[in-house]
């Protein structure tokens, strides 16, 4: 099955000519990256698509452009057959520089103008405090923490579709974020690793998380930022678990989802969850998991970090060599995003996966927001009558095609 969509860019990218924009309507314009941090995707992608999209404004005089020009264009841009959320099917992940953000709320008018619904994060593992509507810090581990390439949630059963970040702080030296095509790591690691692929495409993953009373570790969450939004200072013991199961039980999980009480008052929470998903609009498939990251993060920062552990859906280890393989393919496809001040990416998290490497200088040197949204399609829950279809790419058809 090949992609719908045709990966090729115009110089230009402009309103169709049947949209009628209120107030000034603007130009994009798609510009060459470096080769470190822009490439052409391999397959399943179409020949010469690249990731990131790199677009900036398409006017004499950029800097005039105010910040409603921009959300106006980008409101009929999607008001044309959503036409950004198209290039992002087929890019994974978009560039735009030299906008007119300034700080956390303009940031967050421009993110809300592509129409999305702000995601709610249930089981939050990241401290992320609200700097803004839908708007928070990416990451606030310390800067010589690498987070490594994966899909935004792949530990809990409900994920963003849509991810931006926004450099309000760009460091001098390294602070990149990664750019990989979750596409393309499922096409080489089904020929690389073809028993690993089968093995997740039947029996999908344990995943348990651990959440704790206090941090865990720096820029780590809370179990009341996880799941205690309806805890009250003076609640007991027993209403306490009630409110945070009651936050649980929002998943809609039912079986799939299991959790334990420990005895310093924290949780453990368990999900079988598929790691082999479809990409909406080709039918191919994508590895959507963050297995590379817990193994590759562990490596470098040390395995006490690490609060979520992934096995099996059966319960059992997957093999060392398999996850090294998926690091070593990640590292051969990505793409290592060098921030500009005012940058925005835009990544499509069904099939791009991002992280962040550490940096020199302070930590206050770099500094990233995130802002989360859901689609059309939520990568998320699953019960018995559809885990065939979130695996249905792995029919013969979809495979032929991938290959």
């Amino acid at each position: 099955m090949a992609a719908a969509s045709d990966p090729s860019h115009a110089h230009t990218i402009a309103l169709p000519s049947k949209a009628i924009a209120p107030g000034r309507a603007i130009k994009f314009e798609a510009f060459d990256l470096p080769e470190t941090n822009q490439k052409k995707l391999g397959l399943p992608h179409l020949p010469g698509t690249i990731s990131p999209l790199a677009l900036r404004l398409a006017e004499a005089d950029p800097t005039s452009v105010e910040l409603d020009a921009v959300v106006n264009t980008i409101k009929t841009l999607q008001a044309q057959d959503s036409f950004l959320t198209k290039k992002l099917a087929v890019h994974g992940t978009l560039l735009f520089r030299g906008l007119p953000i300034r700080d956390a709320h303009d940031f967050s008018k421009f993110a809300h103008a592509f129409g999305y619904r702000p995601h709610e994060i249930i089981g939050i593992v990241v401290d992320r405090p609200l700097l803004a509507p839908n708007k928070g810090p990416a990451n606030e581990s310390p800067k010589d923490v690498l987070v490594y390439n994966h899909n935004e949630s792949p530990q809990v059963p409900y994920a963003p579709e849509y991810i931006f970040f926004y450099s309000h702080k760009a460091p001098k030296s390294g602070g990149e974020s990664p750019i990989s095509s979750s596409l393309e790591l499922f096409h080489r690691a089904q020929k690389e690793m073809p028993e690993f692929i089968h093995e997740l495409a039947e029996k999908g993953i344990l995943s348990k998380v651990t959440y704790k009373v206090d941090q865990q570790y720096k820029g780590g969450s809370t179990l009341k930022q996880a799941f205690g939004k309806l805890v009250e200072p003076g609640d007991d013991e027993a209403t306490r678990r009630l409110k945070v199961e009651a936050q649980i039980s929002r998943y809609g999980r039912g079986k799939h989802t299991t959790w334990e009480w420990t005895d310093d008052g924290g949780l453990v929470l368990t999900h079988r969850l598929p790691a082999i998903r479809t990409q909406p609009q080709t039918g191919l498939p994508t590895l959507f998991t963050g297995l590379a990251a817990y193994y590759k993060n562990a490596k470098v920062n040390g395995a006490g970090r690490n609060i979520t552990q992934q096995l099996y859906g059966d319960g059992t280890l997957i093999p060392e060599e398999y996850l090294a393989g998926l690091a070593r393919i990640t590292d051969d496809i990505r793409v290592l995003h060098k921030w500009h001040q005012g940058d925005v990416l835009v990544y499509d998290n069904v099939i791009a996966q991002h992280g962040r490497e550490p940096w020199q200088g302070e930590q206050e040197d770099r500094v990233i927001m995130a802002s989360l949204f859901d689609g059309n399609q939520v990568p998320g829950a699953y019960n018995d009558a559809d885990w065939a279809q979130v695996v249905q790419a792995l029919d013969d058809d979809a495979v032929g095609a991938a290959a």
